[in-house]
């Protein structure tokens, strides 16, 4: 089995609604994406003879992904009063709604499935929030 991986950051903020410590406020992270790839097999022959695929192809996709997110308040629908949120987009602020609660574990199945959907072969997705914080998300065989 060959696995590829690479590595992308990104910093935002959040915060965790109907939380109770001090993730309930607005905070911020520098997140690092850190997307395997896996494949049986290597391309023979023509440019890619002897690769999975292309480095360039593999990293450009994962830091657009990842940088869709940069800096931006990112918050779970639902979870702001309508006004709070309506005042902030007023002022421009760059804030994208998610439908799942901004936290690691989440953004790893997020971006999992995301890099999945552009055709590749995901082994895992690692999301850090701090430098020693990290969820893993692989897809599970009853998925």
């Amino acid at each position: 089995m060959y696995i590829l991986k690479t590595e992308h950051s990104f910093d935002s903020a959040h915060f965790l609604a109907n939380y109770e410590g001090k993730c309930s406020n607005i905070h911020g992270h520098r997140w690092k994406v850190e997307m395997e790839i896996q494949s049986e097999t290597l391309n023979e022959g023509g440019q890619l003879d002897g690769m999975v695929i292309d480095f360039g192809d593999f990293k450009k996709d994962v830091k657009e992904m990842v940088d869709s997110f940069d800096h931006a308040l990112i918050i779970q629908k639902g979870t702001m009063r309508e006004k709070t949120l309506e005042c902030l987009l007023e002022d421009e602020f760059k804030i994208i709604q998610v439908n799942f609660r901004p936290t690691a574990e989440n953004f790893s199945e997020h971006f999992f499935y995301e890099m999945e959907k552009k055709g590749y072969n995901v082994k895992r997705a690692v999301v850090y929030e701090t430098p020693t914080n990290s969820a893993v998300y692989e897809k599970s065989e009853a998925r």
